[in-house]
């Protein structure tokens, strides 16, 4: 499948033979790390990472990937650089998509909630990126999407129900349950690592409950595209409001924290409302008690944990955490999505 030049800024861009293709190419990869078979890929090939807000896994996976594929990640701070923004004068997306372009085989931007001044003006720029550059734009994180963290979650799955490292099995998700449920925390988190998890889990064929306080609401497209998922498919997709019931007969469980509609207020960031008004939502811990009510579920999360509130250490830490293992896959995944958009395969 040739996919040399495309865009990745969501997995819904990409037909499901096409991360499929991405998917498959990712396990070989990971089962034949380090084979002079891929070594080769991206040589002499730079990759661009511009990070408009730190990381951990993403800069450390990328640089990891484009050095096994015999490339270079470089990283870039906007803060560095001459940028135009609506306070000061500097290049337009145009003038750097178009000069990036001339220098490297790819861009990764990273752009996420308090570097932004309202909900998808992070995505919204990517696509101002993608739109100019002569060059593959990689969604490293915005603020409404996350398609590397999204194809490693299923990915982590997939091997868990299937064979183990390096061999999933994506028809043992078909029919299985995700709970994916907010929980409370001090981190202000955006939508994008949940949204792209209920895209993928309603494109492989599972079943999704969505448990949220009232006020929490997502994104409507990605609800309305979630739903389409899952008719097509013969699957289900509720929501619900309480910290309990969805636990029963779920086989994946996904906690995590997320902001509010109203995060944003006069074109700034509210992460000290949102940090508040999310302590005051005390029992949307995913705890031992809550998992014992599951069909043996194993524990999904994108990382960062906010161990305590999120999640318990025992059950972040327990033999059905797979959360390293999701981890991990964010190197592979990234490995098969350099490889096939701008490598020489």
């Amino acid at each position: 499948m040739d996919l040399y030049g495309r865009d990745l800024i969501c997995t819904q861009d990409w037909t499901f033979e096409e991360l499929m293709a991405v998917l498959e190419l990712a396990a070989k990869m990971k089962r034949e790390r380090f084979s002079e078979r891929w070594s080769s890929v991206l040589k002499h090939k730079t990759f661009f990472m511009f990070f408009y807000n730190p990381s951990v896994r993403t800069r450390q996976s990328f640089e990891c990937a484009a050095t096994e594929l015999g490339g270079h990640a470089q990283y870039l701070e906007p803060r560095a650089m001459r940028l135009k923004t609506a306070a000061s004068a500097g290049e337009t997306v145009e003038d750097a998509a178009k000069v990036m372009s001339r220098y490297a085989a790819g861009i990764g931007i990273r752009i996420l909630e308090d570097q932004v001044p309202y909900y998808g003006a992070g995505d919204e720029l990517l696509l101002e990126y993608a739109y100019w550059a002569d060059v593959p734009i990689i969604n490293m994180a915005d603020d409404r999407f996350h398609p590397c963290q999204g194809l490693a979650d299923v990915m982590g799955w997939a091997e868990w129900y299937g064979q183990g490292p390096g061999r999933p099995d994506y028809t043992a998700l078909q029919g299985k349950k995700l709970l994916l449920t907010w929980a409370s925390g001090a981190l202000a988190r955006s939508w994008c690592s949940v949204q792209e998890a209920l895209l993928i889990a309603s494109r492989f064929g599972m079943h999704i409950t969505l448990a949220y306080p009232e006020g929490y609401d997502l994104d409507s497209q990605v609800i309305a595209w979630t739903k389409a998922h899952c008719a097509a498919h013969g699957t289900s997709f509720e929501i619900i409001h309480d910290p309990e019931s969805g636990y029963e007969g779920a086989h994946i469980v996904y906690s995590r924290n997320w902001v509010s509609p109203q995060a944003y207020q006069d074109g700034m960031f509210q992460k000290q409302s949102e940090i508040q008004k999310a302590l005051a939502y005390p029992g949307w811990t995913t705890t031992a008690e809550r998992m014992a009510r599951t069909d043996n579920a194993i524990f999904t999360h994108p990382m960062p944990v906010d161990r305590g509130s999120e999640v318990t250490d025992e059950v972040a830490s327990g033999p059905r955490s797979v959360i390293y293992d999701v981890a991990e896959n964010r190197l592979h995944v990234q490995k098969a999505i350099l490889a096939l958009t701008m490598g020489n395969l």
